[in-house]
């Protein structure tokens, strides 16, 4: 005979929750940081940014290098970090990827604490998940909450996609941008970087995946190298007669508005109205597609891209240069 459940009382259940995130607090809050940017020009010449703006950050390396936002310091004339400690330090800014909303930071001091990286990738609906960070310039806020869903789209401030973020419920207020969100062990799975306004408590990181992908370059050349066609487009549907006739697998295209002078699709013969619908084997159905496969790696080669043109599918050369 099977025994009869031992019920959980509310009071036990509220402990052990509480454990599991005072335990992470206790792993990560000495690596988060407050950081203060003043920006010389907000305010003047029709700019609606504050003089002074304030987010979070966390150390990541013992020799004093820090992530946050890229829109937390992009501007900035001076950066300033306080540390747990409370000590407080100038920052540089070794570099920024607005694509991604990544920055790092700098300082000369000692004794840092830095925080571990986990797997954002193996990360699942419903985990638990802590955001730590400075909201309203009150240092060191904690909030909880869960994984609310995997694999987002967020635009950044520069146009592109930010693939796979982590949506959460965990509360982030102004301040909180830059701060790190870690799971149960304290393991930092993501940068927290945007809440909507209004939209009840969604919350959203960069995954610390993307993080990785793209610290390498910053800290070698201070940006990121992406590659650059010269064009300006739209997406566009096409026509289910149109994708059978040319046998694409795809129901939508990039439609070619402008380009342009001198730009390498000048250059290489493309036309405004043209439809691309392929990059070198990969079929293209929007804009995004497009910025996804124009990487370092594609800069100084030469890509294939096909178009509609009119009723024919035409294959044209292009010599990818980097965009500045």
């Amino acid at each position: 005979m099977n025994p009869l459940p031992i019920r959980v009382s509310d009071d036990e259940l509220l402990d052990d929750y509480s454990r599991v995130v005072t335990r992470a607090v206790d792993i990560v809050a000495p690596s988060v940081v407050s950081v203060e940017v003043s920006r010389p020009d907000a305010g003047r010449r029709g700019r609606s940014d504050p003089p002074t703006a304030a987010g979070s950050g966390f150390v990541f390396a013992a020799d004093g290098l820090i992530l946050t936002n890229s829109h937390v310091v992009d501007g900035s004339s001076r950066v300033q970090v306080a540390l747990p400690d409370g000590r407080d330090c100038s920052a540089d800014v070794v570099g920024q990827d607005p694509d991604t909303d990544v920055a790092v930071l700098r300082i000369t001091a000692a004794d840092f604490v830095p925080v571990a990286f986990g797997d954002s990738r193996t990360l699942r609906p419903g985990q638990l998940v802590v955001a730590i960070g400075n909201p309203y310039g009150f240092h060191h806020t904690v909030t909880a909450g869960v994984v609310s869903a995997l694999g987002r789209s967020l635009r950044s401030r520069s146009g592109r996609l930010i693939d796979q973020v982590i949506q959460t419920d965990a509360a982030l207020n102004p301040g909180n941008s830059g701060g790190p969100l870690v799971t149960s062990d304290g393991a930092v799975v993501g940068v927290n970087t945007a809440i909507i306004a209004g939209g009840q408590g969604l919350s959203f990181a960069v995954p610390i995946s993307t993080v990785i992908a793209v610290l390498p370059p910053l800290l070698r050349d201070g940006r990121v190298r992406r590659g650059y066609l010269g064009i300006a487009g739209q997406n566009v549907p096409l026509l289910r007669r149109v994708t059978r006739f040319h046998r694409l697998d795809q129901d939508a295209a990039v439609l070619i508005i402008s380009l342009e002078a001198d730009g390498p699709a000048v250059s290489a013969g493309l036309r405004e109205g043209d439809l691309i619908v392929g990059f070198d084997e990969q079929s293209i159905r929007t804009l995004d597609d497009l910025h996804r496969v124009l990487t370092e790696t594609r800069i100084g080669t030469a890509a294939r891209i096909s178009v509609l043109r009119g009723a024919d599918r035409v294959e044209i050369e292009v010599r990818v240069k980097e965009r500045v």
